[in-house]
């Protein structure tokens, strides 16, 4: 086994190369992404592989640099990649939602360039953290849950009018004066490819699925219900219950361990989604996938990042927590290439930093009599533990 430039061991001869775009965006997203990265590259050395790295340049970024949120041509060398580690996009220098060019076009971009069609959530709450959520212990207890959220549809890329800001060469005074309108569009096949892909997950989980939509209200939500009641009778041995959104959102706060599997459309899964963090602690401890139907030679291809955003106002002060990047990480390892030992290696190495007391900020203990035993460290020492936890 040759040698790698810190002393670990490298990748053995005629080793697999796996081909990996890494996407830093804006705010912390380049300290989160350097955390993982060096994650990958110690279980990579410690399991005898190579990662082919390329960078590209997304969102405010690529804005400031190539007056575009992503080249074309970047989104195609994500396609060719085995996957994408992303970190995030945003911030105020950017944040005029008029303006013609804006980091968010390179999600939107990539999802729709890459065909990836669903995000995954996962949400668990490991025990140590329990004193950093803001919930009663009691209502922790339990909690391991799978949000699946369509991401291609719905009203972010439904056809919308934006309100008009001046009347009569005057800005108009009435609010009645202006309108805007937004769509929001479902195919049949939108709803049943991803409420399909929810049951198929649930299979190897709890064999429940929760599909939540406001078909009270909304036609598109009628539609869902009833694609989604056709799907479940696919797979007899997963129990479906549809939840209006209102109400799902009230239970993953007050008995968030009855969910197993969340389906529902983009808006929805989007807010959802973050209302789940408080459950682990924080933002900074979440994972995601974004995935196709697109198989490489090792995996299913995806996108993978952390839900946190660009976090601007901790920008290089070393206080961004880079276990959700880490576990996005895990994540790739499982989906895309096909290494689910090392996947899960990540994971006991984050487990394990927990459990000897290290904190990021975000997720001190709220509770200053349960801070005993804990120690209080940054994004890079955050990461330089779990590399090293691997390392032994």
């Amino acid at each position: 086994m040759s040698g790698a430039p810190d002393g670990r061991p490298g990748p053995l001869p005629g080793a697999v190369t796996y081909r990996l775009v890494s996407i830093g965006g804006d705010g912390v997203g380049p300290e989160v992404i350097a955390a993982a990265r060096a994650v990958l590259e110690t279980i990579a050395a410690r399991s005898g592989f190579a990662i082919e790295w390329q960078e590209v340049l997304a969102g405010g970024a690529a804005i400031d640099a190539l007056g575009v949120a992503i080249r074309p041509d970047d989104v195609e060398r994500c396609a060719a990649a085995d996957a994408v580690l992303f970190g995030a996009v945003g911030g105020p220098q950017w944040d005029d939602p008029l303006a013609a060019v804006r980091p968010e076009q390179a999600i939107f971009a990539l999802r729709g360039g890459l065909g990836l069609y669903a995000n995954l959530r996962p949400v668990a709450v490991h025990p140590a953290l329990v004193p950093s959520s803001p919930l009663r212990p009691e209502l922790l207890a339990g909690v391991d849950l799978l949000i699946v959220r369509e991401l291609t549809g719905g009203i972010y890329f439904g056809s919308r009018r934006e309100a008009s800001a001046r009347t009569g060469g005057a800005e108009s005074a009435a609010p009645a004066g202006r309108s805007a309108e937004d769509v929001l569009p479902y195919s049949e096949g939108e709803i049943a490819r991803v409420v399909r892909l929810a049951f198929e997950l649930a299979r190897g989980r709890r064999h429940k699925v929760a599909s939540v939509d406001k078909a009270n209200v909304l036609a598109t939500s009628r539609l869902w219900r009833t694609v989604a009641g056709e799907v479940a009778a696919e797979f007899p041995d997963v129990a479906l219950e549809h939840r209006l959104v209102d109400a799902c959102a009230m239970a993953l706060v007050r008995s968030p361990a009855v969910f197993d599997v969340i389906v529902t459309e983009n808006l929805f899964g989007d807010i959802l989604s973050d209302e789940a963090a408080v459950l682990a602690g924080s933002l900074g401890m979440l994972p995601s996938a974004s995935i196709g139907t697109r198989r490489t030679a090792h995996g299913l291809h995806g996108l993978y990042e952390p839900i946190h955003g660009s976090a601007p106002d901790i920008v290089g002060r070393g206080l961004a927590n880079p276990i959700g990047t880490i576990l996005s990480a895990a994540m790739l390892l499982r989906w895309s290439l096909g290494r689910a030992d090392e996947a899960s290696a990540v994971e006991a190495a984050v487990a394990a930093v927990l459990d000897e007391g290290l904190r990021t900020a975000d997720i001190w203990p709220v509770d200053p009599a349960l801070a005993e035993g804990c120690t209080r460290v940054g994004t890079a020492e955050m990461g330089a533990a779990i590399v090293e936890r691997l390392a032994r």
